[in-house]
């Protein structure tokens, strides 16, 4: 991207009166986040997984919690601890900033689950996560629409084995096997309530918005496309940051990683 480019979005977003920010699994890479990308990616992350065989769209299947929930477990178990520990990076501050520039009109639409932008100071009232969050937990069967935190749970991992020691978490209602409150592949048991609570608030305020609205994507790609979907929904001008699938008929494409785009345009408007 040129810097005529970097000054372009830095006026867009300067002259805007509101910020739509969708996020994908790009968006945590730059605060160490493994990328799943393809089988091997998802195994240069979990090595153990490829001696087992198994990959990302293998484990990510509510059955496990059934038929091998210390396997279930070990995997999210995993994810859990590595997203409690991992920083968010100085790009989620960035856009923070930019927020309340515009009198905190804004929105987050994201298909992560790690919780990071509640971590970078972002008011829970104004996420969407799409895809649910680890940090909940919910029945496996379910009994209920009961979600609660999964701050009560402390993972320990083999990680030889990807294999979760007991105690697992328990539904606090009927006492099955707890499971987190995500959409995984082939899920019918989603408790989506929580994320339904969040489009609540989000669908007027999206309705509402202006052309000078200013929508920017980080990181979203096409293989889980709904982040790309919903920022198609939003007035004003699209900005779609992504190192590898930044094209888009319409608005302004950025081949490059989220940070690198955040400090460069932030060091341009100078807030």
């Amino acid at each position: 991207m040129s810097q005529e480019q970097f000054e372009l979005v830095a006026d867009l977003i300067a002259d805007s009166t509101s910020i739509w920010i969708g996020a994908g699994a790009g968006m945590g890479v730059d605060s160490g986040l493994p990328d799943f990308r393809g089988d091997e990616g998802f195994w240069k992350a979990y090595p153990p997984y490829r001696n087992l065989g198994y990959s990302f769209y293998d484990l990510a299947n509510p059955k496990w919690f059934a038929s091998k929930p210390a396997q279930a477990w070990g995997f999210y178990g995993h994810r859990l601890k590595l997203y409690r520990e991992t920083i968010p990076h100085e790009g989620f501050q960035i856009l923070r900033k930019w927020a309340r520039a515009k009198n905190d009109n804004c929105f987050v639409f994201t298909s992560n689950v790690d919780g990071h932008f509640q971590r970078a100071g972002f008011d829970e009232q104004q996420v969407v996560e799409c895809h649910g969050s680890i940090h909940y937990l919910q029945c496996s069967q379910p009994c209920s629409p009961h979600v609660w935190s999964a701050k009560i749970y402390e993972p320990v991992i083999d990680e030889s084995t990807m294999l979760a020691a007991d105690p697992l978490p328990a539904c606090e209602r009927c006492g099955a096997m707890a499971r987190p409150n995500i959409l995984m592949f082939g899920d019918w048991n989603w408790v989506a309530d929580r994320t339904h609570r969040q489009l609540a608030g989000y669908e007027p305020w999206l309705k509402n918005l202006s052309e000078r609205n200013v929508t920017l994507e980080f990181g979203a790609g096409t293989a889980v496309p709904t982040v790309r979907h919903e920022a198609s929904r939003a007035s004003g001008t699209l900005v779609r940051v992504n190192p590898r699938e930044p094209e888009t008929p319409q608005g302004i494409s950025v081949a490059c990683r989220a940070l690198e785009f955040l400090k460069e345009v932030d060091s341009i408007l100078g807030w």
